[in-house]
C-alpha cells in the first residue's frame, strides 16, 4: 500500500468511504421506507444521500489523516 507521508493511502481512505457509504445507503433506504411506506421514495433518498456522504466522509477522513493528535510513533 503508497501511504502518503507515511499516512493512509487515499484509494484506502476512498476504499472505506465506498464501503461505510454502502452500509449506510442499506440503513437509509430501510429507515426511509419504513417512515414513507413507499420504496421509490426510499430508494431516491439513499441514491442521493449516497453521492454528497460518500464525497464528504472521503473529505473528512483526509482532514483527519493530516492530524498526529492520537496517533502513536
Amino acid at each position: 500500500m503508497l501511504l502518503f507521508n507515511g499516512r493512509e493511502a487515499h484509494s484506502r481512505s476512498f476504499a472505506k468511504a465506498v464501503s461505510w457509504r454502502i452500509l449506510g445507503s442499506i440503513d437509509t433506504f430501510i429507515l426511509s421506507w419504513l417512515f414513507t411506506d413507499d420504496v421509490k421514495a426510499a430508494g431516491a433518498i439513499a441514491v442521493t444521500e449516497v453521492l454528497t456522504k460518500m464525497v464528504l466522509y472521503y473529505l473528512h477522513e483526509r482532514a483527519w489523516s493530516s492530524i498526529s493528535w492520537g496517533i502513536g510513533k
